[in-house]
This record gives structure tokens, sequence and C-alpha cells, in this order.
């Protein structure tokens, strides 16, 4: 048996989700307050761990409780719901014998309904009245007939603030889950049997949580600071042989301690191995050792009983008994204790579940929120990987019980360590107005795409450590250059972005389209900047590979650099190079009569024209995918378009092939000074050469072999950023993506006034002394 589905309703964020949960293990991921925590803490309620507040329901609605305490026409007091479908087999049927919604009942899928409801809605609106009343005539009416404040209760929220609990109760039902869904279904409410919904459910599931606020302290102490010692001390006294069964080591402690730290070290053994699949203590860090305080009463059960210490040097060998230097659990760092603290406590839970005799529930879900607090990338992944062998079920257990894991987090190296399967991504509303957050199962994309195309985007995004997930919109660009120079043009141009998070894909023309399913799967607000990639015609077919006698440059890989020396570029006239052959596929200026387009991204996906002139003359429109609903992902692209270009006493409408071209283009003059000679980008003599011949000479230049682009991108970080023109292209795409997710600038209601100038504390102090030296009277 194991835990499928949970559908939340009504719940703080989670309006209307349902989640499908894996066998084994389950990421959830999201940006900050997307709801992820909400699901465990929804769970800990339901199952009668904790009360209900007023907030709990969500936002959406608190006007329709106060309308249902206003007495206003079709207002009802709301509840809130979560379904809890398990998924069994044969074998397990009899342990589900309640929840079996009727005799016929076929399939692999039980489960129950708790739904937070009104006792009595009108008598609660009643009471509300009544204490509403009671408090009005407690103030008194000033000589105008007004009150001088209005008391609490102000409205039926405000009432069931503190009343919740009284007007409010669980109920059960039981579900029949083909017809959930169905607009008049209405489940069986599980009543009048031997045992009730709460046994029911607490016979087949337990929860245990291991939060994200651990306390785990490097100082001596504090109020909500905890000690690996205390934690290793409970779970000593809850899981392990305790001292007094063991009465070997009982009639040797009164000659000597030895054999009770032989005890300690036999029976925390295999939480140590445990501990050791997850690279601790590794081949530098102290080991860890559990020592008694010589008291055989209170063993590991007193604070002072028995102690975790770190053990420097290299184990001793076999016979050696040489004592090694020790030093106490608050020297080690934050993340070893984080890692020892949640591998104990997951033991611990384990153990505890496993030690139920009469009526083990057979799936134990466990939620673990951010693990990866103080841990480094590297045992982030360890642990991700490593953490159902700690939970490994042995012998019969494997067949009738499940250990199932639920991790919330933010960390790209845990995410992307278990592939797509696992995943679900808590993807917040849009809607400023609305509150509400949607959950999108990542296994539905894995079965649903492509094998190549999976593999090809779970490699990239493990690789990248590419935070997706987590971003407000994601900015695709063609590689190393964008990446390094984006901030710098975000600074420029688009000012407002600075505030908010964006993922940045490095990925060329020619893979970029591979991201569009899973784009618009997860409905992600996305920029591409990409190149115009212009080659002879006619243009490569549409399979992603170049044509015969295209140039080995032009299909972009994601790295996106060239390597090699850079020749000086003042010994070499670009103007005198040989034409390239002109046969089809080979790259050429952007403005090449019937050119045509080698990116991918924009022949696949936008805006969908194979030839220069088509992707000149796209308007807007077609430029940008349209989101589909709340939900769908809006896509924007930009890239190189004719602008205008002076040169001497010409002005001609030119574009650039790549962004190194359009940049050349588009700073002309700054870049032929013979001070911009780091950017690769000036032609010797190019005082006597005319526009077009410039132009071609540039576009030479740049798809020559010692054109190093990560050079000249550092290059034009170290000039200043004021001297130059961004791109027009890019400058557009960034000030579209500022006006989709950013937030607007704060108005400022004195924008007419001058401001007013404060004054320097200094000259003012120096204003008196002269004044006072001078003999005049100060103020």
């Amino acid at each position: 048996m194991i835990l499928r589905k949970l559908a939340v309703r009504n719940f703080r964020r989670l309006r209307d989700v349902e989640i499908d949960l894996a066998s084994d293990i389950s990421i959830f991921v999201g940006a900050n307050n997307s709801g992820k925590t909400s699901v465990g803490h929804a769970l800990q309620l339901f199952t009668g761990r904790g009360r209900f507040d007023i907030h709990d329901f969500s936002a959406e609605l608190w006007s329709d409780i106060i309308a249902f305490g206003d007495a206003i026409e079709g207002a009802s007091l709301p509840t809130m719901e979560i379904d809890i479908l398990f998924e069994i087999a044969a074998a397990d049927v009899h342990r589900v014998i309640d929840l079996l919604p009727s005799l016929a009942w076929e399939g692999s899928l039980v489960g129950m309904r708790l739904v937070y409801a009104p006792v009595d809605p009108n008598a609660t609106r009643e009471r509300y009245r009544e204490s509403r009343e009671r408090a009005l005539e407690a103030v008194p009416v000033n000589e105008a007939g007004e009150r001088d404040y209005d008391p609490s209760p102000r409205n039926l929220q405000d009432f069931l603030r503190s009343r919740l609990k009284d007007e409010y109760q669980l109920r059960h039902y039981v579900l029949d889950p083909p017809r959930v869904g169905e607009a008049d279904y209405r489940p069986m409410e599980l009543a009048g049997r031997d045992r009730g919904g709460r046994d029911i459910l607490a016979s087949l599931l337990q929860i245990d949580f291991l939060h994200a606020q651990r306390h785990l302290s490097d100082g001596p102490g504090g109020a909500r600071a905890e000690e690996l010692s205390r934690v290793l001390s409970r779970f000593y006294a809850r899981n392990l042989e305790q001292k007094a069964e063991d009465l070997e080591t009982l009639r040797a402690l009164s000659a000597s301690e030895v054999s009770l730290n032989d005890h300690l070290k036999r029976v925390f053994e295999d939480t140590l191995q445990s501990l050791s699949k997850l690279g601790y203590p590794g081949l530098t860090n102290p080991r860890l050792i559990i020592r008694s305080a010589l008291d055989p009463a209170q063993i590991m059960s007193s604070r002072d009983g028995a102690r975790v210490h770190y053990a420097l040097g290299p184990e001793p060998e076999e016979g050696d008994e040489t004592e090694p230097p020790t030093l106490p659990d608050r020297y080690n760092g934050l993340g070893f204790k984080n890692l020892i603290f949640m591998v104990v406590e997951l033991l611990d839970l384990h153990q505890q579940w496993l030690a139920i005799e009469d009526n083990r529930p057979p799936v134990h879900l466990i939620f673990i929120e951010e693990p990866e607090a103080h841990l480094h990338a590297q045992l982030q992944q360890v642990f991700i990987r490593k953490v159902m062998s700690i939970l490994k079920l042995r012998g019969d257990d494997r067949t009738h019980y499940t250990s199932q894991v639920v991790v919330t987090t933010h960390s790209t190296h845990i995410l992307y360590e278990r592939g797509f399967r696992p995943i679900r991504y808590f993807r917040r509303s849009r809607s400023e107005a609305v509150l509400t957050s949607d959950v999108v199962n990542l296994s539905l994309f894995y079965d649903s795409t492509d094998p190549a195309e999976r593999s090809f985007l779970e490699r990239y995004l493990k690789l990248t450590h590419c935070d997706l997930f987590f971003a407000d919109a994601a900015v695709l660009v063609e590689g190393n250059v964008e990446r390094i120079l984006l901030p710098q043009m975000i600074a420029k141009a688009a000012p407002r972005l600075q505030s908010t998070y964006l993922t940045l894909l490095e990925i060329g023309g020619a893979f970029g389209h591979k991201f569009k399913a899973l784009i618009e799967f997860l409905g992600l607000t996305t920029l591409i900047i990409t190149d115009l990639d212009s080659v002879i015609g006619p243009a490569i077919a549409d399979d992603g590979e170049p044509a015969e006698g295209e140039a080995a440059g032009d299909v972009v890989d994601p790295i996106n650099g060239c390597a090699g020396a850079v020749a000086n570029e003042d010994d070499v006239d670009d103007e005198d190079d040989d034409e390239p052959a002109g046969k089809p596929g080979t790259s050429c200026v952007a403005g090449h009569p019937g050119a045509g387009t080698s990116n991918q991204t924009l022949r696949q996906w936008l805006p969908k024209c194979t030839t220069v002139a088509a992707l000149w003359s796209a308007g807007d429109e077609q430029k940008t995918q349209p989101r589909e609903g709340d939900s769908g992902a809006l896509v924007r692209v930009a890239y190189q378009c004719p602008v205008e270009v002076t040169w001497g006493e010409e002005t001609e409408a030119l574009a650039g092939r790549t962004l190194e071209e359009a940049f050349a283009l588009e700073n002309l003059v700054w870049c032929q000074d013979v001070a911009r000679r780091p950017l690769q980008l000036r032609i010797p003599k190019n005082g006597d050469k005319d526009l077009a011949t410039l132009v071609t000479a540039i576009h030479k230049r740049v798809n020559s072999g010692s054109f190093n682009k990560t050079d000249f991108s550092l290059a034009l970080l170290a000039e200043d950023p004021d001297a130059w023109v961004l791109p027009a292209y890019i400058a557009q795409g960034l000030e579209w993506l500022e006006e989709q997710i950013a937030p607007p600038e704060p108005e400022d209601d004195d924008d007419d006034e001058a401001p007013e100038t404060l004054a320097d504390p200094l000259e003012e102090v120096a204003a008196i002394v002269v004044a006072v030296a001078a003999g005049e009277e100060v103020a």
C-alpha cells in the first residue's frame, strides 16, 4: 500500500490542488510562499496535530465569511478539505474495509475526505450577532450619537478568530475515487461505525515531520538550541538496547567505564554506519564517538550522562588501546551537525514506527523541510541520493509496509539529483488579487516528452544547476557573452528587473527550442535573446543539423566560446580575406540577398520564419507566444533587426548576424577608436573604408577563428557602461520582460516640486564657528 494522491481545497494558498506522490520520494519545489510547506501543515491539522486558525482559510474566502455574517443573499460559510487516496494491492483489502465505497468496488484506489466544516452555520451567525450587539452596547455614545471606536467583533471573521474551534468540526467521508469530480457526487460520511474516521486514518497512515528550523547551534547553548548529545540521548532512550539489559556491561561498569563505552559504540554502530553512507566522516573530518561520564544510573538519559565527542586522527588499529584526543560536539561545524541530526531523527522516526506492535500503519510518510541547511552542494546531493537507504525496510516488512518521503527544498543540487520524476512544482498565481498556487507534476512531463529531448534537458539542468523552478521568469541566451554581459545590460535597459528573480539559461539558438515543452509545461514567463544566424539560402532543414557546407561555428553549442590565441588585429586587414565560396548554408552578412537563418529556435519556436526577410517583417504578435489562461507560458523572442548605422557621411539600416556584430554596428564610431582594441572589433585603416566595406570586415572578424567571444565580453565589462549603447533588440526584449514581471516604480507625489537640499552638518558647524569668531549672534 502507498499514499498515492493528496487533494487540498481552501487551505491557505492551496485553493484547489491535486498532488500525486511517488512511491518512494517526492520533491516539492517552487518559489518562496508558493504553498510547499502548507501541504505538511494541512496534514498536521487534519490529523489532529494542532488547531485550525481563521487565517488557514484561503484569502479569497475571507470576504465570503464576512458576507455570511452580514446575511448577504447567496453567501455561505466555507469549508477546508483534504482528500487522501491510497493505492492498495489485493493483500491490503482487509485493512481498508471501512473505506470501500460499496460492495461493487473494483480497482486499486481507496480514499478518505476530511472536511473542516461549520457545526451549524445559522447558529454561528446568531451567536456572532449577539456578541456584536453586546460589544456595541458596552461602548458609550457621544453627544454626536457616535461611538469613539468600533468594538470587536467587527464582523464574522473577527468573531471566528477566537471561536473557530467551537463553531467548526472535523468530518470524515468515504471516497469513491472514480466519481470524485462529478458534479452530483456526494461522498458517504463515516458515522455510526465501530471506529471513527480519525482512528481509521491513523491505522493506515503515520505522518512525521522533520522541520526546517532545527535550532542547531555553534554556541554553548540557548533557549532554542539543541545539542547533538541530547538528540542522541533521546534516540537511545527510545530505540536502542538499554544499559540495564546488558548484564555483561553492567558487571564491568563497577571496575571501569571502558565496557560502557564499548556498549555505546556497539549500539550506535548501525546509526554511525548510516551516516557513513552520506559521506561522514569521510577522509578528513573527525570521527563521531559516544562516551559515558561514569554514572551508570544516568547513562544517556541525563544531559551530563553521555556526550558526543569528535575523535581527532585516524581510527586506532585493533588491539591499540591508545585514547585519541577528542573535542565536545559543539566544536563541529553546523553542516555536519545538521547532517547527523537529520540522520538520527529520521532513524528515530523510522524505529518508532517499526516498534508499533499492534496495528502498525502500513504507510509511513515523513516530511523533510529544507534539508540543505548548512550543507555544501556535494553533501546535499549525497543526502538526497541515500536518504531512502536510511529508511530501508527488511524481511517481510518490505511486502506489507511502505516508507515514503516528501522533501521541500530550494536547492538545485537536491532537485536535479533525482531527475524530473519526483518533482512537484508549486506555481504561484500571477494575479496580485489572488493568492493561490497550483501544483505541476513533472512525472507527467517525463512520460509525455520525447526521450532524447528529455535526457538532454535533465543532463543540462543537472550540469548547470539551473534554478528554473524557483524563478519569476527565465531568460534564454546564446552563450557565454550574453551570460557575462546580461547583468550590465539589465542595469542599463531595465533596472527594475534587478528586483526580480531571473534564471539564466545559457543555451544557443540551435538548442533553445528544446526547452519549449518544459517552459510551456511550467507556464514560465520567458525571454529568448538569440542571434539572427544568417546563412546563404536555401536555409538548413528543420532537423537541428547544419546543411552541407555550413560554417562550423554557425550551430552554437551551450558553451558558445572560441579557444585559441587572439591575433593582433592591426596585423590583419579583414578586407583582404577571400570571400567565402557562397555555398548554401554558409554564414553571411545579415543583409545578403535571399539569406535564410540557421537558428532552429527562430525556425521552430518563435516566430517560425526561415528567411531573414520574413524575420525582419515579423511584428510583435509573431514574436510573442501569448499566455493561455492564468497558468500558461508567456514567451517573447528578441533577435537582431535593422537599425540606423552611420559612418562618416553614410547612413544605412543594417543588422548584425550575432550580438558582437550588432554591438559593433550600433557603436560603430566608438568601436573603431584605437582605444577599443581590446574589444577585437576595430578594423585597421578604417578611415579609408566606406560603410559597406567596414560592415563586411567586421562580419569576417567576428566569424574568424581568432575572435574570442569571452575576451570581447570581459573587455566590454572593463569599459564605462555609459560610453556604449545596448543593441536595440536586447534593450527592447529586456524592457518587455520588465513590463511583465517587475514591480512598478513607487510614485513620487512631489515630482513637480524641486527637492529640498539638505545642509551638510559640517558646513553648518563651520558657519557657526565663523560667526562666533566675528562676534555675531548665533541662534
